[in-house]
């Protein structure tokens, strides 16, 4: 940062790489600060070990275990987090009010520790009190069979077992809805919708082994150090071997700049780093297909001058449409192009002639693509991209979405869809003897909205901090009051269980740490990575309370205390894990042999048919789309108007908030800034340091978030930057892509204005 700054508390330049001493300095304090310092080696040293526990992190696969550990800095702090020696007791709930804790932050709500006893909110004292389990369930029960089925969400958080979730499944649709709000509508719903259109299946196509045969990585709006870190060291080892690594990007973050692989004996011992960012393009919030567009423009240009660009024979035999596609790529001006990329035509040509000199191409995305108005449109121009040159079903190469939480994708193959399939209906009606509802339910925002509507009445949720982590929460709070029974279970208080109903219970689960006795003996539960590898997941550690259940126990006891009629044997299932795994493998599709395969390190993956260049489509074949203009998202009203894209920092991973620095970022102890261009500051009369009023800028939204400190930053011009969950607050509640429902948490029209001053025009 210019030294010239005035400057501003608790901001600070960080010159240091991503990873190196930094990491461990951050892992150590995270160790000391939670947990017992003995316990402490060995269970990080179980994380991601065959015969140990899946993070509870992020999804990026395990490597084959050849290194000394398989945790990141983020992933020890998510061990500790969840490991951490702190206790939430009924005596702090008697010395607490429910109104009292609602004035802290989800930071130090989690940061009290463990829950553990089951709770009922008492509205005369406004606290939680215990409550045996079986009374609980009971009641709960009782409230559910009075209401209509379709008035009852059912949410899920992506940290969720495959058990866990087809229990929870199970339960709701033998109780008659399919509303299930997901945590991955608000991330990666945009390509479970835009992949199976474009090649018949919903995932990625990659896999770890393709990272080791690629020649170029293209790299589109994520950033990994702090959203999936495991996935640095896969980058490290590609640029030590000279692969470029091509980034679009509106901020510059330091992991994709500069990486110290903790495990490199060689740049530990210098405070050496290596240079990740082949090429780094900094294209505007919202600017990635317009980007997308210019560099397919250039790449049938360069075909229909010289040729021997485009995989001509892959295009006629394995997809369809691609002649509409041209022809759109062709009418599209370079001029629009340039303009809402924030990119030069030159720039995006030399990423076109990358593309075209390598014979294998991974392209890799975040919620920089998924997270806009046109999300869906987004993925299926990616995959555009990459059928033009056949980087699809061939080795290294293939189209790898980053997703978050470390079963997200799990949960969506075992059944958590508001659109389940009718084969998959049609096989549980076969095995459990109960005819499931067809039509289609609510995602989370059409949740949301059925509660502010009043055709919502329960809420039950299987982990997460729903209310915190959707949009509009001006609108979204007080819409969890008006229930009448919301349901939370989980590790830690968050606030979403402060927004009580006219009933509410927090039942406290074991953590992916801990030891999961049940009748037959410990058990495991098993996750599926972004990458489709299924593997299994064995806690180890004393749970935080004798009181805690698993997660499938929980579900399993709530399902048993409201389906009067069920012919499951729910606690049967739960008493052994294998039970589980054996109706999942006869309900859904490549499953086979599914306990005999978990038991064998590493597991095994999906079936993946557009990897053998098998198209699950309606035509049988690949499609290419048509992305119609340039433009991701609505445009802004007024003058003066920049785009929002809501952020991580490195200390935090989806709600869950470690501690308050963003030390790659030079943010210290504080969360209330706006990262700024210097240019757009200047324009708009800002300084750095300076503290302003965001509103947002769509016609009749009335969105505001107050005092907020500018921040001069390496970032796109045209573009801000404020932290999420903190910025959900400007995100408009219908601000969303209509195909797959995904609010557009990444370019949100805004307007800046000085505390009690207004901006002088442009």
């Amino acid at each position: 940062m210019n030294n010239k700054r005035r400057s501003v508390p608790g901001i600070r330049h960080y010159d240091g790489p991503a990873g190196g001493w930094g990491a461990l300095k951050a892992t150590a304090i995270a160790v000391r600060t939670q947990m017992d310092t003995f316990d402490a080696p060995a269970t990080l040293l179980r994380t991601n070990q065959p015969d140990g526990f899946d993070c509870p992190g992020c999804a990026w696969p395990d490597k084959e275990h050849k290194s000394t550990f398989q945790f990141c800095e983020n992933g020890a702090k998510a061990v500790t987090w969840e490991a951490t020696s702190k206790r939430v007791t009924p005596a702090f709930f008697a010395e607490n009010t429910v109104t009292s804790l609602l004035a802290k932050s989800d930071f130090e709500l989690e940061g009290y520790g463990r829950l553990t006893h089951p709770l009922q909110y008492h509205p005369q004292s406004d606290t939680f009190r215990p409550v045996e389990w079986e009374q609980a369930f009971a009641r709960i029960g009782e409230i559910l069979r009075g209401l209509p089925a379709e008035q009852v969400e059912f949410y899920t958080s992506g940290r969720a077992s495959n058990e866990a979730a087809y229990l929870f499944q199970l339960f709701a649709r033998e109780l008659g809805t399919n509303n299930f709000p997901d945590c991955s509508n608000m991330c990666h719903e945009a390509t479970s919708v835009g992949l199976p259109r474009s090649i018949g299946v919903g995932k990625g196509t990659v896999s770890l082994e393709d990272f080791d045969k690629t020649e170029l990585v293209i790299s589109i709006g994520h950033n990994p150090g702090t959203n999936h870190p495991r996935m640095m060291g896969t980058l490290h080892e590609l640029a030590r071997r000279g692969v470029p690594v091509i980034v679009f990007n509106p901020l510059r973050e330091r992991a994709l700049e500069r990486f110290a692989d903790p495990q490199s004996v060689i740049e530990m011992a210098t405070y050496g780093s290596t240079d990740i960012a082949s090429t780094y393009f900094q294209v505007k919030a919202g600017g990635d297909a317009a980007a997308l567009k210019g560099i397919a423009k250039h790449l049938l240009q360069f075909e229909s001058l010289r040729g021997g660009v485009l995989d001509h024979d892959f295009i006629a035999s394995h997809t369809h449409g691609f002649e509409a596609f041209a022809a759109d790529i062709a009418a599209t001006a370079w001029e629009a192009i340039e303009s809402e990329s924030g990119l030069s035509r030159n720039d995006l040509e030399k990423v076109a002639d990358a593309y075209a000199k390598s014979n294998a191409t991974i392209i890799t995305y975040g919620m920089g693509i998924t997270q806009h108005n046109k999300g869906t449109s987004n993925v299926r121009l990616i995959a555009d991209l990459l059928l033009l040159r056949g980087n699809i079903g061939k080795p290294g190469a293939g189209i790898c979405p980053l997703r978050g939480h470390s079963n997200v994708q799990g949960n969506r193959t075992v059944g958590i869809t508001e659109k389940p399939t009718a084969a998959f209906l049609s096989r549980l009606e076969e095995v459990f003897g109960f005819t499931p509802p067809t039509e289609h339910g609510h995602d989370a925002v059409q949740a949301t909205q059925a509660m502010i509507d009043g055709r919502a009445k329960a809420l039950l949720c299987l982990g997460g901090n729903f209310a915190v982590a959707m949009p509009d929460h001006e609108r979204v709070f007080p819409a969890m009051r008006t229930l009448d029974l919301s349901v939370h279970v989980g590790t830690k208080l968050n606030r979403t269980h402060l927004l009580t109903a006219k009933e509410t219970f927090i039942f406290p689960c074991l953590g992916r740490t801990e030891l999961d006795m049940q009748l037959t003996g410990r058990q495991s539960v098993t996750v599926e990575d972004s990458m489709s590898m299924v593997h299994a997941s064995t806690g180890k550690l004393k749970p935080a309370s004798p009181e805690l259940r698993s997660e499938p126990a929980i579900v399993a006891g709530l399902a048993s205390a409201t389906l009067s009629r069920t012919r499951v044997n729910w606690r049967d299932l739960v008493a052994d894990y294998d039970r589980i795994r054996e109706l999942i493998e006869k309900t859904l599709p490549g499953f086979d042999r599914y306990n005999e395969r978990i038991r064998i390190p590493g597991g095994f993956r999906m079936p993946l048919p557009p990897t053998k260049r098998i198209w699950p489509t309606p035509t049988g074949k690949a499609m290419f789309s048509v992305f119609e203009g340039v433009d991701e998202n609505r445009k802004g009203t007024g003058e003066n108007i920049l785009r929002l894209v809501t952020l991580r920092s490195h200390d935090q991973y989806n709600t869950t908030i470690y501690a308050l620095d963003d030390r790659y970022r030079g943010v210290f102890g504080r969360r209330d800034v706006l990262f700024m261009n210097e240019g757009d500051m200047a324009q708009l009369g800002l300084e750095h340091g300076d503290r302003v009023d965001i509103t947002t800028a769509l016609e009749g939204s009335i969105q505001r978030l107050e005092d907020i400190t500018v921040v001069a930053y390496n970032i796109a011009s045209g573009t801000v930057g404020a932290y999420y969950p903190e910025a959900n607050v400007l995100v408009p509640l219908d601000y969303l892509d209509k195909e797959s429902g995904t609010p557009s948490y990444k370019s949100v029209p805004i307007r800046v204005t000085l505390r009690s001053k207004e901006i002088r025009a442009l």
